[in-house]
């Protein structure tokens, strides 16, 4: 079974750091550390708060759940930048995630005419990877 310990092992290697370096963010020294990884002592307040500053779980550490909270670097990054993005571009990322646009079971595409154009009707989005081109030449007289 996983003790604080182990928890606070395993949150310092997700994160990158050596026992020396994430000691020092807590506040301690490389010994303090490893008895805190042993088990042999346990992290006061302080500590916590100063790990958790760098992305530490701390609910995890504690209780061995995951907090909902806890992203990972690239994970906090991302969001950072969705947040700041405009509408339109967040649209285009959720698109690019699920996969592309995929049509909604309402929509449907019509063409009419006599071969003169068409007419798309409903929800519909058209994905062009190249050269579109509307309307015809127009022919001097």
């Amino acid at each position: 079974m996983s003790d604080i310990g182990d928890r606070l092992r395993e949150e310092r290697e997700r994160l990158g750091f050596n026992q020396t370096a994430y000691g020092a963010i807590g506040g301690v020294q490389k010994q303090a550390q490893l008895k805190y990884e042993k088990g042999e002592r346990f992290p006061d307040a302080a500590y916590l708060e100063s790990v958790a500053k760098v992305g530490t779980d701390i609910q995890f550490v504690i209780t061995g759940t995951r907090s909902a909270q806890a992203l990972s670097n690239d994970e906090q990054e991302l969001l950072s930048l969705f947040r700041a993005a405009s509408l339109e571009v967040k649209a285009t990322i959720v698109a690019g995630l699920k996969g592309g646009n995929q049509p909604t079971s309402g929509s449907k595409i019509s063409v009419g005419g006599s071969f003169h154009g068409q007419v798309l009707e409903g929800d519909v989005t058209n994905n062009v990877f190249g050269a579109m081109n509307i309307g015809g030449t127009t022919k001097e007289k």
